[in-house]
């Protein structure tokens, strides 16, 4: 009785561990790639038959335009890209694609007017539903860079409406729901400026966290700084100790996202700057931005194909505490991410339970695996590597 009451017992507790570990070893891999990647000079020119369907469990294309408040994609080639989503899912049915609207240049100008009315609003979400559903698309994110103070509100409605548009349309069309995500500041000010976490939090499928540009050649005084460290530098003093991925996703959570919600983002790019001085160490005074690359051509800016050209020859140092290289040649310094910076990044997140990591972008990887001789896509394949099952 006691022996077979133990076997059961045991038996019952070896299936939830393995239930756990089921539900908690599939991480989501979520990779941005760009529409303007496609007019670079090769080896950079990178198209939709670029992508491996394997490679990522989740694609967002970025990015999607407003024009009279509808969602538009002013792509040079939309037929294209229409029919390479379509082949990436036939060859992998898992893969989920997602349309991001938004980004950089657009600006939280360009959400205006569009959000200004209840009208203009529903609109636009019916909008975003019927071009999701005629082209395949999985879902949308949003890349609202960034609400300001006034904006926070308009940006939780907007966010709601269409999680509850979502909603409807999937149970109205029998099909699965559509994701809603968000691309979000890892800037602790811009955090506290931006958003409503707790509301959001209720909504959003998951947050992929731009956890980058931590520094560059737009600070003042300008001095040398990584993109994206892991930690907190020895130099970081006063608000420099929040500029790194272990503080913003603290804060995220702090501010009550749920750790699974948290998808970290990982740059496939670093950040340049002229050196002003013979000074070389992190903290170094810098002139200007670094030279522009050869392909990406924007200064202080260079795609991780090009640092592998830039580190030959170069001086390479690994910062201790930041756990991410820099590498000085001649005047000029950049800060950047390797194989081994990704894999204490991937260690970090697992440690934490978050829900993934994000790559912006997979056109900046290394994707033909001829500028850096370590197969293609050596960095987003580091990634998948160390988080394991997708």
């Amino acid at each position: 009785m006691g022996a077979s009451t133990m076997n059961t017992k045991s038996l019952w507790a070896g299936l939830v561990v393995l239930l756990l570990l089921q539900g908690g070893s599939a991480y989501k891999l979520v990779c941005y790639f760009t529409s303007w990647s496609q007019d670079r000079q090769e080896p950079g020119r990178f198209t939709p038959e670029n992508i491996d369907p394997f490679l990522c469990s989740h694609l967002i294309y970025s990015f999607a335009s407003i024009s009279n408040n509808k969602i538009i994609i002013k792509d040079k080639n939309p037929t294209v890209l229409h029919q390479a989503i379509s082949d990436l899912k036939a060859k992998n049915p898992k893969l989920k694609i997602l349309l991001s609207i938004g980004g950089y240049l657009f600006g939280s100008k360009g959400f205006h007017p569009m959000v200004d009315s209840s009208k203009s609003q529903l609109e636009f979400i019916t909008s975003v539903i019927l071009l999701l559903r005629n082209h395949n698309f999985d879902g949308l994110d949003v890349s609202w860079i960034y609400p300001d103070l006034k904006d926070k509100t308009h940006f939780t409605a907007l966010i709601h409406e269409l999680s509850e548009a979502f909603q409807k349309d999937s149970i109205n069309s029998s099909k699965e729901r559509l994701l809603l995500t968000a691309g979000v500041s890892a800037g602790r000010q811009m955090v506290d400026n931006s958003y409503q976490i707790e509301k959001l939090a209720e909504k959003l499928d998951f947050i992929n966290l731009l956890s980058f540009d931590f520094h560059g050649s737009w600070e003042k005084p300008l001095v040398t700084g990584h993109n994206s460290p892991l930690r907190k530098g020895h130099v970081d003093k006063g608000p420099s100790s929040y500029y790194n991925v272990e503080y913003a996703v603290g804060y995220w959570i702090h501010k009550g996202m749920p750790t699974e919600k948290i998808v970290m983002g990982i740059p496939m790019y670093g950040r340049s700057f002229t050196l002003a001085s013979a000074e070389t160490a992190m903290g170094a005074p810098a002139s200007g931005p670094g030279a522009a690359g050869p392909i990406t051509k924007s200064p202080g800016f260079l795609a991780y194909y090009e640092i592998c050209q830039f580190l030959q020859g170069a001086k390479i140092t690994r910062l201790q505490d930041q756990q991410v290289p820099y590498a000085v040649k001649g005047n000029q310094w950049v800060g950047y991410d390797d194989v081994q910076s990704l894999e204490a990044k991937v260690q970090f997140l697992k440690n934490l339970n978050l829900g993934g990591a994000m790559i912006w972008s997979i056109d900046m990887d290394d994707f033909t695996g001829t500028s850096c001789n370590q197969g293609p896509f050596p960095l987003v394949q580091a990634v998948k590597r160390n988080l394991g099952s997708l």
